[in-house]
């Protein structure tokens, strides 16, 4: 490559760089919505004590039993009443004394109410004088690095990355056709293959930006622990947006309009953010689909983050989902090159 090709490159780079600092709604789903849900989601998910489980009694003495357990607040009741606390949600028990003994009323597809069934069971016959057959203690762990806020920082990367890529690459080359730029620079001596390069080193210049900003955050705010290298975390972040900018301009590639381009997209992506692990673990798929969510791009992205940020993986432990990038940044690239429409 000459002096001549290396400058027309890195014009048309800032161009692609000026273009987009031209747009404010960009910037903030970008830079400031990624963010923006990192707090909506650590204050939903946030380290807190255990919820005390609201129970009804038909006794004092069931009443006293059940508030003897810190995990329990109990209310005395007759029937009609606890029948009619438990339909609106108010106790998610109804403890009622028998000849026989004591029968629990909850509704048992309830997590919650299975949970104060044992609690409340275990308060009764506690105060019954049963004791228990072998001691036992609780050690309660709260590591960084395994709580919900860590696990789905990176998914959020990772998201934000592909919407970024996909999204601000495409929407930019079907308006340039829309506005017949691209035929224009087709007639110039500019080699084809500078334009769509422009486009991926223009998300290169805004990767540091977009990357530093949210990891930091994540970092100062929640304390979301960063194990592996640095080093190799901005080369799976680098390689990553890549490998989605060829994807978003394979994607424009053929497309005329905005509203064709629109709809690709979100075929595109749609099923990656539902299948890829943004929000909870790829593995609760079924696995007869698993070599198929494997193969996604943001799928391997997802791991590949992961593994470096929360569990120190290097990247020799993780070829696997970097081949996998590899491969979504290659072919539609050379796909995208050969397909263009300049027209």
């Amino acid at each position: 490559m000459n002096k001549l090709q290396l400058s027309s490159l890195y014009q048309l780079t800032m161009v692609r760089f000026l273009l987009f600092l031209r747009e404010p709604e960009a910037i903030f789903w970008i830079f400031i919505f990624p963010i923006l849900l990192a707090v909506g989601l650590g204050i939903a998910f946030r380290n807190r004590p255990a919820d005390v489980l609201q129970v009804g009694a038909t006794t004092t003495l069931l009443t006293q039993a059940l508030n003897a357990d810190k995990g329990l607040t109990a209310k005395i009741m007759n029937q009609a009443e606890g029948t009619q606390e438990l339909a609106t949600g108010n106790i998610l028990l109804l403890a009622i004394q028998t000849p026989d003994g004591v029968t629990y009323k909850y509704d048992d597809t309830n997590p919650d109410a299975r949970t104060a069934r044992l609690v409340a069971d275990r308060a009764v016959q506690s105060a019954a004088g049963r004791h228990e057959a072998v001691h036992a203690e609780n050690q309660l762990v709260h590591e960084t690095g395994a709580r919900y806020i860590d696990f789905v920082v990176p998914g959020l990367l990772g998201m934000n990355l592909m919407g970024s890529a996909i999204w601000g690459l495409g929407f930019s080359v079907v308006e340039a056709r829309q506005k017949k730029l691209l035929k224009r620079l087709v007639a110039s001596p500019m080699p084809r293959w500078q334009y769509l390069a422009a486009y991926l080193l223009s998300r290169l210049v805004m990767l540091v930006i977009e990357v530093v900003a949210f990891l930091g955050f994540a970092r100062l705010v929640f304390g979301v622990p960063f194990r592996g290298s640095m080093w190799q975390l901005a080369f799976l972040c680098i390689l990553t947006s890549l490998s989605f900018s060829a994807l978003g301009l394979l994607i424009a590639s053929r497309a005329r309009t905005m509203e064709a381009a629109s709809g690709l997209m979100n075929l595109v992506m749609l099923p990656m953010w539902i299948l890829s692990g943004v929000f909870f673990s790829a593995s609760r798929f079924p696995a007869v689909i698993q070599p198929v969510v494997r193969a996604l791009p943001l799928t391997a992205a997802i791991d590949a983050l992961r593994g470096n940020m929360l569990q120190g993986i290097g990247l020799a432990q993780l070829m696997a989902p970097v081949a996998i990038l590899l491969t979504w940044l290659v072919l539609p690239f050379v796909v995208a090159l050969r397909i263009f429409r300049w027209r």
